[in-house]
């Protein structure tokens, strides 16, 4: 066998590729499957649970004061209807400057102050002159001053700084009056007034002696006394009253408006609304919320790893439960990180516009990509598990998101309208299509939200909104467009796009396949041809099924002259041990697929490699080993079998019917309907028989419609040409159209019994004298 090797065959960008997954998945070889499980729903769960919670970023409940300067742009979180502290302090402040002071009045001090001067007269008469005596008219006269004097409000000089223009007057004689005098419209004075307007009106007294109006101007004085007081207690307590009634401030703020802008100065203004908008910031207990935070994220990776794990069916192509539930985790945590960039960026361009519509965060949202996960999922999964991914990441974007319930009810739209678009993969266009689509439904939810956020009409708010929509569907066709092939490679996820790239002939290993093994290719085709039809019958994967064939035999590449449809003269085998020739033909299977893993076939396409033969049986080469050993000698079976597995999914198992019918019906030197179906049902019936189909789904019913498809397409392919009446060759030494056709198939057996087929329903190509032949 020859062990050349062909490096041409695996591209660079194969080798670096191969390099790059085997890098990123040694950790994990150390691990059992359901370890590796646990490790990577872990890991899930914290990167998403950091990207949505961001406990790191700084939020705006930074500690500012009056004077600092705005360190990052602050939004509004959401719709914030509170009260301004400040304003509303200052209206409290102002209240309570505006109070009445309150003065406790003694209405009865003039009586007092009267009745007392009276008690003095006797002694102020004796102390007059002698030469002008007072009488009772000079009492009457004094008294009346007193009185007239007494009966103004009169206050300590000291108080006068706590009188307002009005004040509130409580009378101690009776405590339940209280009245509000005006100082302007009332004769109120301080003490030291009412003493010298005393002292002008006893000057006016010209019939007495300086001496006497002297005396007079001391008893007078010693009666008149401040009959206003002012209360400090009860004044503080109408200053509280007036400011409980002050009018609350109100603040008023909308989703996404801008508060203060990076490089502002903080202002008393601003203070009241970081105040009014710091509980919907980030808690005092950052890391109690990222708890929180965590079981939710938690939960849902376990809806997401439940519904894969209880799928009944297949998804995409036998992606694996684990591998499904990694490629959505990978998803959510790349359209997290674009949404965490994407809301970054709407916040810093709308910070740097000042005129309206285009200082509105909210509207530049809308061209993120929200739907870039969920169609990279429906793309290479499936439609239902993409819509769980569409549903996680828009609680994700709504958790983020400052006015995140109509974020997310954005998302979830957006994500919809993606799975509904993309339909059926087969060409990358679809994507630019799906995108377009997703970008229209789009720029109508941006127009609906508006509508239902009240936000103000305008030509630029509407082509804003509608702009950054479509925006947002063409930027989900970049990142999922540039994402499908990565995640192809990475998972090894057959799409149909996919599938058609690898048909191309072009390729390297199909391009040597056909100059090294051209037997083998054109069995290989005829093979894919028998299998696709096959598999519209039952309803499998027609496509699958073609580019499987393509490649099921690429191992014979190494050594193609050791397989009989590529042998001409001479056979090697004649010259081997039975147990070189079965090491020679079993080991194509292993370089297939050492030869499909250094040029990164997917796993689905390399499995048809060894599951196309199974574990089936060498018995010509068992035989002529068991008829060559020695007498007691024991021949081990096992070195004459193929390694397997047996096909595990329905493509599989069709390739190994479609292989061995084929080459059976080209050994037929007759192949009508009777002898096709003889020979179709011989091989099914042993392959059966020989338990290589126990492992895959298939069910009776399908085996019979499969056995009557191969029939007819074998009977299609293989039909005898008809000699037309009157027609003669234009040379006697050419052959007729039948007999070069039995020629071109080196055809040796007239009747299907004697086709040597196998225990396991495998023609034995090594018992068959001709040139050329099969597999």
């Amino acid at each position: 066998m020859s062990s050349q090797r062909r490096p041409r065959l695996v591209s660079p960008f194969a080798r670096a590729r191969n390099a790059a997954v085997e890098f990123l998945t040694r950790p994990f070889k150390w691990f059992s499957p359901p370890t590796r499980l646990i490790i990577i729903f872990i890991f899930f769960v914290l990167v998403t649970t950091l990207l949505v919670g961001n406990p790191f970023s700084r939020a705006f409940t930074e500690n500012y004061k009056e004077g600092d300067v705005v360190r990052s742009t602050i939004f509004a979180p959401t719709d914030v209807a509170g009260v301004d502290t400040t304003e509303t302090e200052r209206r409290r402040r102002e209240a309570m400057e505006t109070a009445r002071p309150v003065f406790t009045y003694d209405s009865g001090r003039t009586d007092r102050a009267v009745q007392s001067f009276r008690a003095e007269w006797e002694s102020l008469k004796r102390q007059a002159a002698a030469s002008r005596r007072f009488d009772d008219n000079d009492l009457e006269t004094l008294t009346s001053l007193l009185r007239d004097v007494n009966s103004a409000y009169i206050y300590e000089d000291k108080d006068e700084r706590r009188l307002k223009p009005e004040i509130l007057l409580v009378d101690i004689q009776n405590p339940t009056t209280r009245n509000v005098i005006s100082l302007q419209q009332t004769r109120t004075m301080s003490l030291s007034a009412a003493h010298q307007n005393l002292r002008s009106r006893l000057n006016e007294l010209s019939d007495r002696s300086a001496e006497q109006r002297a005396a007079i101007a001391t008893a007078l004085l010693a009666q008149v006394k401040p009959n206003v007081m002012y209360d400090e207690a009860a004044t503080q307590i109408e200053r509280d009253a007036a400011a409980a009634k002050a009018v609350p401030a109100a603040i008023s703020l909308k989703s996404g408006q801008v508060i203060a802008r990076e490089g502002d100065t903080v202002t008393q203004h601003v203070l009241s609304q970081l105040a009014a908008i710091r509980p919907y910031g980030r808690s005092e207990r950052p890391w109690r919320r990222l708890m929180g935070l965590l079981f939710l994220i938690a939960a849902l990776f376990w809806v997401v790893w439940e519904f894969v794990d209880h799928r009944s069916t297949a998804i995409s192509l036998g992606l694996s439960k684990r591998r499904a539930f990694a490629l959505v985790g990978s998803a959510v945590i790349v359209q997290t990180t674009l949404l965490r960039i994407g809301f970054a960026l709407a916040d810093f361009t709308a910070a740097s516009r000042i005129n309206a519509p285009f200082d509105d965060p909210m509207l530049w949202s809308f061209a993120i990509p929200f739907a870039s996960a969920a169609l990279l999922v429906a793309l290479l999964a499936d439609t239902q598990l993409a819509l769980i991914t569409g549903l996680f990441t828009a609680l994700c974007a709504g958790l983020i998101a400052p006015n995140g319930m109509s974020i997310a009810f954005y998302a979830v739209i957006s994500s919809s309208a993606a799975i509904y678009g993309i339909g059926r993969y087969r060409e990358r266009q679809s994507v630019t299509l799906a995108g377009l689509f997703v970008g229209m439904v789009n720029a109508l939810m941006a127009i609906a939200l508006m509508a239902y956020a009240q936000k103000a009409w305008s030509l630029n708010t509407m082509l804003l909104a509608v702009g950054c929509g479509i925006g947002g569907g063409l930027l989900t066709t970049v990142f999922t467009a540039g994402g499908v092939p990565v995640n192809e490679s990475f998972f090894g996820i057959l799409t149909d796009v996919k599938l058609l790239e690898l048909s191309n002939a072009d390729l390297p290993v199909l391009g040597q396949l056909a100059l090294r093994a051209p037997g083998t290719n054109q069995h290989s085709h005829a093979v894919g041809q028998l299998a696709e039809e096959a598999c519209r019958a039952v309803g499998a994967n027609p496509l699958l099924a073609r580019i499987g064939a393509l490649y099921h035999d690429i191992g014979k590449t190494a050594a193609p002259e050791y397989f009989i449809e590529n042998q001409i003269g001479e056979n090697p085998h004649d010259h081997l041990r039975p147990p070189q020739s079965a090491k020679i033909i079993t080991s194509h299977v292993t370089y297939g697929l050492k030869l499909a893993k250094e040029i990164g076939l997917p796993t689905r396409i390399a499995d048809f490699i060894p599951q196309h033969h199974g574990t089936r049986t060498l018995h010509f080469f068992l035989r002529k080993a068991q008829a060559e050993a020695a007498e007691g000698e024991e021949v081990d079976e096992t070195d004459f079998r193929y390694p397997g597995p047996k096909p595990q999914f329905k493509e599989a198992a069709i390739m190994m019917l479609a292989d061995s019918c084929e080459a059976a019906a080209r050994s037929l030197a007759r192949p009508d309907p009777e002898n096709i179906r003889s020979i179709v049902t011989k091989i099914v019936d042993a392959i059966v028989s020989d338990g290589q189909l126990d492992e895959c789904d298939l069910t009776l019913r399908e085996l019979t419609t499969l056995k009557e498809s191969m029939i007819t397409s074998l009977t299609a392919i293989y039909h005898a040409r008809i000699d037309y009446p009157g027609f003669n060759p234009p040379s006697s030494s050419t052959l007729s159209l039948a007999e070069l056709d039995k020629e071109e198939r080196g055809v040796s057996y007239s009747k299907p019994s004697e086709i040597p087929i196998s225990k396991g329903g495998e023609v034995e190509d090594e018992a068959i004298p001709h040139k050329a032949g099969k597999h």
